[in-house]
């Protein structure tokens, strides 16, 4: 089955894919405890550092993009407002279709902002503290209705999937929810939707999948779900309830169970990749794979299984963080050194991880031809600097143009699959350039390591690390341990060269 998974994961395309629900910006106030407040009995946080990214429905646009969906932004934000012209940046950024996210003057963008502290400087304990909105939740008027209508019937011709979801922030009405399914109906066109407990769900009518929680599911049907028979009772009650071809309820630690025609009711386990670490998000993840692969026409099962691998995946992160393909495919496989292999996004979403749990990332970089001792005892080195270590490879064309013809002896991919074996190493990305710096400047490491007698200026990337407050480390040089040193021996010892 895994490897049946991993092909799907592998081979599925980029299908359009229509996200219509309630955009916020999720604002994260990062920082140490280490007081408590003489005013009152509460923690002060000391702020380190803030972060902000798409929300809401904005999460599932950059779930949908990160596993490679063609995605149309439908949605509002405040006129004149900051908060919600950095969600349309970050979702341009993305490649994402945003001509149909309006600005509205009767409503602010919806902001959350999360205070998280850490335990004092021992990057651990992390925890958060407060959560503070900015929203209104009043319906969206008459005549944004319209304009939002109209711009979906245009582009739903267009589209693979439709995704549907609500925050219950006004966005979704009811006219706007039945046009929208009626007309995807028409079309064949798959409509995933993701409800909220505050409604009767009967507004979800004729959606393809409704993937609601388990306390939602309990509300909307009044059976409380404490065993198989009563789970499949309350699927039962929302399939008939809403219409619906299939039902899929998140049950948390319990994993998912999926219901619809010929189906009889599927459990399917939950499978954390680690610790878990905030469930924040990983419904949005579970709403993104199903209409990413029922947009690629996948089997429906299949769907709902990955889903459930990449929501494991989901709850080890801070916050809402989108999951790659590489990383359910990691999952599937039980991981190894393979999946260190990154690109340079996927870097750089891991060296972001990284930052979020307050660890510090550490770059270096080399050709790493033959891999010997010498290399080892710089890599351990390099990764006592910090708390994750990503290696940047030359790879065989860019080690031709600084070596010389006859070089690399060992390819790039068996030298990349040798060095994420290592322990040491966290991560590996192949750069074609003769230099690291675009890598650099994506990751942003905390550290950048470099070995011999290097002045720190020397050392490409270091006035980008600076430029943030990070630095540069010369590692000791170990004498007659290197690539150079083991050619000549070998030609010394049998007369011909390699």
């Amino acid at each position: 089955m895994s490897d049946h998974l991993v092909r799907l994961v592998e081979t599925a395309g980029t299908p359009h894919v229509l996200v219509v629900g309630d955009l916020m910006l999720d604002r994260y106030v990062w920082g140490e405890t280490r007081r408590i407040s003489g005013e009152g009995p509460i923690p002060i946080l000391e702020v380190m550092t803030e972060e902000s990214r798409p929300g809401g429905a904005g999460n599932v646009v950059s779930d949908l993009a990160r596993l490679g969906a063609q995605v149309t932004v439908c949605g509002v934000i405040g006129a004149e407002d900051k908060d919600g012209e950095l969600i349309v940046r970050e979702f341009k950024k993305l490649n994402a279709r945003c001509d149909g996210v309006l600005t509205v003057s009767d409503r602010p963008t919806t902001v959350k902002t999360r205070f998280i502290g850490y335990v004092q400087s021992a990057h651990r304990g992390v925890q958060q503290m407060l959560r503070v909105d900015r929203e209104c939740r009043l319906p969206i008027t008459q005549e944004t209705e319209e304009k939002l209508l109209a711009f979906i019937q245009v582009v739903l011709p267009l589209q693979q999937c439709v995704v549907l979801t609500d925050y219950d922030k006004g966005l979704l009405t009811d006219r706007l929810l039945k046009c929208t399914t009626e007309w995807a109906a028409k079309a064949g066109i798959p409509v995933v939707t993701d409800p909220k407990l505050a409604r009767p769900y009967s507004v979800y009518r004729g959606s393809t999948l409704l993937k609601p929680n388990r306390n939602e599911a309990q509300a909307a049907t009044g059976i409380a779900i404490r065993d198989d028979e009563s789970l499949r009772r309350a699927a039962d009650a929302l399939l008939k309830m809403a219409d619906l071809r299939y039902v899929l309820i998140s049950l948390d630690r319990d994993g998912l169970y999926l219901a619809g025609p010929g189906i009889e009711g599927l459990r399917i386990p939950s499978r954390p990749k680690g610790d878990v670490v905030d469930i924040s998000g990983a419904g949005d993840v579970i709403v993104s794979v199903m209409a990413w692969l029922l947009g690629c026409g996948a089997d429906v099962r299949d769907a709902a299984m990955l889903a459930n691998v990449a929501a494991g995946v989901e709850v080890t992160k801070i916050g809402a963080v989108p999951v790659s393909r590489d990383e359910i495919c990691n999952e599937l496989l039980g991981g190894g050194p393979q999946f260190k292999i990154h690109t340079v996004e996927a870097a750089a979403d891991a060296a972001r991880e990284v930052h979020r749990r307050n660890g510090k990332v550490v770059w270096t970089n080399g050709c790493f031809d033959i891999l010997h001792m010498g290399h080892y005892e710089y890599l351990r080195f390099s990764r006592q600097q910090g708390d994750f270590l990503i290696v940047g490879l030359n790879s065989d064309d860019s080690v031709r143009r600084l070596k010389g013809p006859n070089r690399p002896i060992t390819g790039e991919a068996e030298r990349a699959r040798l060095l994420a074996a290592l322990d040491v190493v966290d991560g590996l990305v192949i750069f074609e350039e003769d230099t690291p710096l675009e890598a650099i400047k994506a990751i942003r490491p905390d550290v950048i390591v470099k070995g011999g007698d290097y002045r720190e200026d020397q050392v490409v990337g270091w006035e980008v690390v600076k430029s943030y407050g990070g630095k540069v480390v010369i590692a000791p040089y170990i004498e007659g341990l290197s690539t150079t040193d083991i050619v000549k021996k070998i030609v010394e010892r049998y007369g011909k060269t390699p």
